[in-house]
């Protein structure tokens, strides 16, 4: 057994056989999908309730006190600016560049900030040296950072990638130093009494024991990431969704702001879905291990 192959087993404790399917566990899995459809069929309802409620508020122009519907477009008037805007041939634009920006920022958060997680979290010098200055830059808002990336970087486009790397970064730093502290360290002691070296002890034990924190770091990391979208579209974009939404606002074209924010929340979720699934794939003992849903 390799020390991989150990780390793997200790974190997750033992694993039942699949190849043999007992009746009560097919008859436990029928439930299971009767209970998925009905709350497939909530999810549903409950998103249905929220629009008829929208339309209704909006066409009413209900005051509630606090919050008002008075200049709020309801989704009747929403969805046919959805589909202008599906129709223009700028659509593409919008939406390639938004992605670009995106995932371009993701990407450069997540291996710095694994990798900076990975440091801090198994080395204490590295800790007293890094953690004060990224703690102080962590509160710091993605708007704040629009006159420096300006006077950082030469391109806009830089300056946009950069803004929403700083929304993954943390997230993704932050959920690995957890995770590589969460290790159980009799599983460090048991990888080095094997003969593990750092390098292996790295990527055979602590990498993968921390996987599931990191995953979720990732997950945070590219919502945080789209959230960050209009903000970085704001210093110099010509196209993105982001850009799409501020210019919707600028012209008091109301309706395009919610399509806009509509898109942004679609592709955000998309994406943080794509991150999931890719780290169900990595981490196949977590989800035997963790896979039961609440009920």
């Amino acid at each position: 057994m390799s020390v991989a192959q150990l780390a793997i087993t200790q974190q997750s404790g033992p694993v039942a056989d699949e190849d043999v399917a007992s009746p009560a566990a097919a008859a436990s899995g029928t439930a299971r999908t009767g209970i998925n459809v009905g709350r497939l069929l909530l999810r549903v309802g409950s998103l249905l309730a929220f629009v008829l409620f929208w339309q209704f508020a909006s066409q009413n122009r209900l005051h509630l006190g606090i919050v008002t519907f008075q200049n709020v477009p309801a989704p009747s008037e929403v969805l046919p600016a959805l589909l202008n805007l599906l129709q223009s041939p700028k659509v593409l634009d919008h939406v390639l560049n938004s992605l670009y920006r995106v995932f371009g920022g993701f990407l450069g958060a997540t291996g710095i900030g694994i990798l900076l997680g990975l440091l801090i979290g198994r080395s204490r010098w590295a800790a007293d040296l890094l953690l004060p200055p990224l703690e102080v830059l962590r509160p710091i808002p993605g708007v704040a950072w629009i006159p420096l990336a300006i006077l950082m970087f030469p391109s806009s486009e830089l300056s946009m990638i950069f803004i929403t790397f700083m929304g993954a970064l943390f997230p993704i730093l932050l959920n690995t130093i957890h995770g590589v502290g969460g290790i159980d360290q009799r599983l460090i002691s048991t990888a080095r009494s094997l003969g593990a070296g750092r390098g292996r002890l790295y990527l055979e034990v602590i990498l993968p024991a921390a996987l599931p924190s990191v995953v979720t770091g990732l997950s945070i990391g590219m919502g945080t990431s789209w959230f960050c979208l209009v903000t970085a579209e704001m210093i110099a974009g010509q196209y993105g969704i982001g850009y799409y939404t501020w210019e919707s606002y600028n012209l008091q074209r109301y309706a395009d702001i919610v399509v806009g924010m509509l898109l942004i929340g679609v592709f955000g979720m998309g994406s943080s879905v794509l991150v999931r699934k890719l780290g169900d794939l990595l981490t196949p003992w977590y989800q035997i291990k963790g896979g039961k849903t609440h009920d």
